[in-house]
């Protein structure tokens, strides 16, 4: 007899390349031995390396897309990724914890395309929310955002009392690459050598879903956010295109 995986969902735009969003999502999922599913929040004309437009789905599409699903199957582990504006997430937070029982939310607050274009520009603050996710996921430049610039070290660290905040380092010049969890005011880093063409479309997204998965296998955070940078740098490894290939996670 199979053993039932868990089940997982991705709440992100849809990118036709397949190197970001909820298709790059999905894909994280099933290589980290979870199910996952999908509900689209925008359309984009992107491949990895242009982008276009964006076409943003109205939030009641977003939510009757959950809806149907939450009425078959038992989520409690989800992503979330590009979403309109700071309105519908905050929306959509609530619906999801009027809907299932302690939601196990990961945001990953994407701000810009890795082909360039910048969504939300003047719209970062996410501060009501940080207490109704269990992590996020932003890169340094986001975090700069969300947090300011002077001693973003410190001020993570003290937001991760209330949130767990999972620093992605790829952005950073340093010869090695590391992520940082911040968690109850503890810091932990895992770092790998900077590869030379590691550079990846949807390498963001990738990271934030595998942590997604790894907390619904049953790890705690610190080991979560372990196996999502090993998945992580695997995938950055793969080749050197900026679209990466998936596999199976082996830890």
């Amino acid at each position: 007899m199979h053993k039932q995986k868990p089940y997982t969902l991705s709440i992100a735009g849809f990118d036709p390349s397949a190197g970001a969003g909820v298709l790059a999502d999905i894909k994280t999922f099933e290589n980290n031995g979870v199910y996952g599913f999908g509900v689209a929040t925008a359309m984009t004309w992107q491949n990895d390396v242009e982008f276009e437009k964006v076409e943003w789905l109205d939030y009641y599409k977003i939510i009757q897309q959950i809806s149907i699903l939450l009425r078959r199957f038992d989520i409690k582990y989800i992503k979330i990724g590009l979403i309109k504006n700071i309105h519908v997430l905050h929306e959509l937070v609530d619906f999801l914890h009027q809907r299932i029982k302690d939601p196990v939310i990961v945001y990953d607050p994407v701000m810009k395309a890795s082909a360039g274009f910048i969504f939300h520009e003047g719209d970062h603050d996410f501060t009501d929310i940080l207490h109704n996710v269990y992590c996020i996921t932003p890169n340094i430049p986001e975090a700069e955002k969300l947090f300011g610039v002077e001693h973003l070290h410190d001020k993570l660290l003290q937001e991760s009392s209330y949130v767990n905040i999972f620093l992605k380092g790829g952005h950073a010049n340093d010869p090695l690459s590391s992520d940082t969890i911040f968690t109850k005011q503890r810091a932990y880093t895992f770092s790998n050598l900077r590869l030379p063409k590691g550079e990846k479309h949807g390498s963001g997204c990738v990271l934030s879903s595998a942590l997604t998965a790894q907390l619904a296998l049953g790890h705690n955070i610190i080991t979560a956010a372990k196996n999502s940078n090993c998945y992580t740098y695997d995938f950055l490894a793969s080749n050197e295109t900026l679209l990466g290939y998936h596999k199976p996670m082996q830890l």
